[in-house]
């Protein structure tokens, strides 16, 4: 029983250390592979949620100005703008998404509020420069600390954007009343002028890829407990039983005690060879006591 113990013992520690090793070893592994899948789920929700605030400023321009009138009651309606509309169906949006942060920032907007901050800018003036960059990815510091962000040219595709943007003798006077004279004038048509920005704070694509982590750790682990039992099993009837036998068997011989039956030979492996080795042993042992009986 002791021979059994340790044998079993020194495998289940070897089994153990492969089990810490392995457990790291890919914890490490999928952690990094989900942390670069989390912040691509999260890009694609963005490019998402960009393309719906583009449809809806295109549905804005070509359904809504034509047939709704810029005032109402002497009032302006800000319905009829584009933007207007994209962040207001982004805000219902964000009821579901409450991480992600949407905005449509320009140098030179009618509304201060989408007026871009310094790195905003940045971002607009490279894609001014950079004709053919469609999409600018990157991670900045905060005060409420790392945002993940995505951002995407906003340039002015309809001529009749510049009803209102051209120049403030051609704009709507109730809009001229609202937001002054003073901003959001001088778009040409095609030109960049501002840009769509998705940030979400970095700890959400971390968050997902840390609940992935911990579940896919949990099935590996259990699967290699359960393959542990299935080793230990197989190591009972394959090795530990028959080494039991044969150290019963060594023991019985030590003793003087060579009418021990034979031990059964299945198999072609090393405990088969062993145990008929201990069987021809067996064999000559008692033919030589035979022998020195008759003598």
């Amino acid at each position: 029983m002791l021979s059994k113990f340790r044998l079993a013992a020194k495998f289940n520690l070897v089994f153990l250390l492969v089990f810490i090793a392995s457990i790291a070893s890919a914890g490490a592994i999928f952690n990094n592979l989900l942390q670069s899948q989390a912040r691509q789920v999260v890009a694609d929700q963005a490019r998402l949620m960009m393309s719906n605030a583009l449809a809806i400023r295109s549905y804005t321009t070509k359904d809504i100005k034509p047939v709704l009138s810029f005032e109402k009651n002497g009032k302006f309606i800000p319905q009829t703008v584009p933007a207007y509309s994209a962040k207001q169906a982004f805000s219902y949006l964000k009821e579901n998404y409450p991480d992600f942060l949407y905005r449509e920032a320009a140098l030179n907007p009618t509304a201060p509020a989408d007026m871009a901050s310094d790195w905003e800018a940045t971002i607009i003036n490279r894609f001014r420069k950079e004709a053919n960059t469609k999409e600018i990815i990157g991670v900045r510091n905060t005060p409420k600390g790392e945002y993940f962000y995505m951002a995407r040219p906003l340039k002015v595709t309809a001529q009749n954007c510049l009803s209102c943007h051209s120049t403030p003798q051609v704009a709507p006077a109730t809009m001229l009343a609202e937001y002054g004279r003073k901003n959001g004038f001088g778009w040409k048509l095609h030109e960049t002028i501002g840009a769509q920005v998705v940030s979400v704070p970095v700890k959400v694509p971390q968050a997902i890829a840390r609940r992935i982590t911990i579940l896919m750790m949990g099935a590996l682990a259990a699967v290699l407990l359960l393959t542990l039992v299935i080793l230990n099993v197989m190591l009972q009837f394959i090795v530990i039983s028959p080494v039991q036998k044969l150290a019963g068997v060594a023991d019985e011989i030590s003793k003087g005690n060579v009418d021990v039956g034979e031990l059964p030979v299945i198999g072609n492996d090393e405990i088969a060879t062993l145990s008929g080795s201990f069987n021809r042993m067996i064999r000559s042992l008692r033919q030589a006591i035979r022998m020195l009986d008759g003598s």
